[in-house]
């Protein structure tokens, strides 16, 4: 009776044949994300399904085997939305701006994404057992270009392209006719320069 009324609440058994990328699962009580997968049927033996998997504690990347078939347990994560505040020595502080509660992230939990962070920008934070184990970014985010060489008179948006240094610090290439002072649209997942805002 038990199991069923679980089952209602929309948790479902997942097996192997269900894995696909970015599927969130549960490996010996740490959540891992699917980043890679192929079903393999070899000519002799039982199919398997071969998977790279990283870990949101720990940022590890493994690979691992699963028979075709077997049951996995999908990691119980959810996403909230909330507020990138600040940065409080090696923390960067996040706001729920409903309940004013504060999410912490260290530098390491953040790595590569503080080019792209903003005071004031909404960003999703991953929980997992009642703590946030990562973030995601926007997709589009608009900065600022502090430092950048001036264009040429007749450069047109078909010419070269220069790099940039925005007001995160982040440094992206542009095509010549940007501008100090100019607002741009970058892609985080890319770190590529999209159009002018």
């Amino acid at each position: 009776m038990q199991e069923s009324s679980r089952l209602s609440q929309g948790i479902y058994a997942l097996t192997s044949n269900d894995i696909k990328v970015g599927l969130n699962i549960e490996v010996d009580g740490n959540p891992w994300k699917v980043i890679e997968f192929l079903h393999v049927k070899p000519g002799k033996g039982a199919a398997f399904v071969r998977t790279t998997l990283r870990n949101y504690v720990t940022g590890n990347q493994v690979e691992k085997t699963f028979r075709a078939g077997s049951k996995i347990e999908e990691a119980d994560i959810f996403k909230e939305t909330k507020q990138y505040t600040y940065k409080d020595g090696a923390q960067y502080v996040f706001m729920d701006l409903s309940t004013y509660e504060e999410y912490r992230l260290n530098e390491a939990d953040v790595g590569d994404k503080s080019k792209w962070l903003k005071e004031g920008m909404d960003c999703t934070l991953l929980f997992w057992n009642g703590k946030v184990i990562d973030f995601e970014l926007p997709i589009t985010v608009k900065l600022t270009v502090v430092e950048v060489d001036p264009g040429l008179r007749g450069d047109t948006a078909q010419g070269g392209s220069k790099p940039a240094i925005l007001d995160t610090g982040a440094v992206v290439t542009v095509p010549l006719f940007i501008d100090i002072g100019q607002e741009i649209l970058v892609d985080t997942r890319t770190g590529q320069y999209m159009s002018r805002a």
